[in-house]
């Protein structure tokens, strides 16, 4: 399952979100959206986790979570169009 994380501290690295997401379950991919311009975090990103369980355990105990200041929006990503 594809999961948008949203309103990620500026500061998060892949590693720092990967690590909280690990907590739930193997992650198979991480990656926090970066500005081109800019280099500067978007402030939200994509976790790709296999096993559909914990990534719906993941979104729903983290969505509503504080982290690094912020509180996290977490949901199944939707298709690119």
């Amino acid at each position: 399952m594809n999961i948008y994380v949203g309103n990620l501290n500026y500061r998060v690295k892949e590693a720092d979100l990967q690590q909280v997401m690990e907590d739930y379950g193997e992650v198979t991919s991480c990656k926090v959206i970066i500005d081109r311009e800019t280099g500067r975090s978007k402030g939200f990103g994509f976790v790709e986790m296999d096993d559909d369980a914990a990534a719906t355990k993941a979104i729903a105990e983290l969505n509503g979570a504080e982290y690094e200041g912020r509180t996290m929006v977490l949901k199944e990503a939707r298709p690119r169009d």
